[in-house]
């Protein structure tokens, strides 16, 4: 078993922190490439084992914050309400990323309208959503009728509209 000591942990919060930032910096304003999303979604578990080492390592003192500092309590409780609001859902109409908006225009639009953008014709979109499972009726049925509450059906339309054919 390895035992939990700071030369081993800080330096891993450290390293751990700087990916995080760098690559959270990097998405924030659109400039990711590459793997950066990747790192930083996978790699955040290196933050967490870090903070969680650095905290067993500096335990006595990590105790302090909550038994003795108003400010410590004050920014940890400020911390813990945001996270708690992040979960809050946007209300009907709030704003969404560009990404979101396109796949919900995609989503909502028929088939007639989205055949085009895969360069077919709306009988071969059809055809090709039902040759992958995914039923479709006519050129007026969207992509939420066809797979409605289900992501991966949806994820599987989406697919078929922009893949290889």
């Amino acid at each position: 078993m390895v035992k939990i000591s700071r030369e081993w942990a800080t330096p891993l919060t450290i390293g751990a922190f700087g990916l995080m930032s760098v690559t959270g910096l990097l998405m924030f304003f659109h400039l990711d490439t590459g793997l950066n999303k990747v790192a930083h979604e996978w790699l955040s578990w290196a933050m967490v084992a870090g903070v969680a080492a650095h905290a067993a390592a500096n335990w006595s003192a990590f105790k302090r914050y909550f038994l003795s500092s108003g400010l410590a309590r004050v920014i940890i409780g400020v911390s813990a309400t945001v996270l708690a609001l992040s979960f809050v859902p946007l209300p009907a109409g709030g704003e969404a990323s560009p990404p979101i908006m396109a796949l919900r225009a995609i989503t909502k639009a028929p088939l007639a309208s989205l055949a085009p953008l895969s360069g077919r014709s709306v009988n071969q979109l059809i055809d090709d959503l039902t040759k992958a499972g995914v039923k479709a009726p006519n050129a007026d049925a969207s992509l939420d009728s066809l797979a409605p509450n289900n992501r991966a059906l949806q994820a599987k339309a989406i697919a078929v509209l922009f893949g290889k054919r």
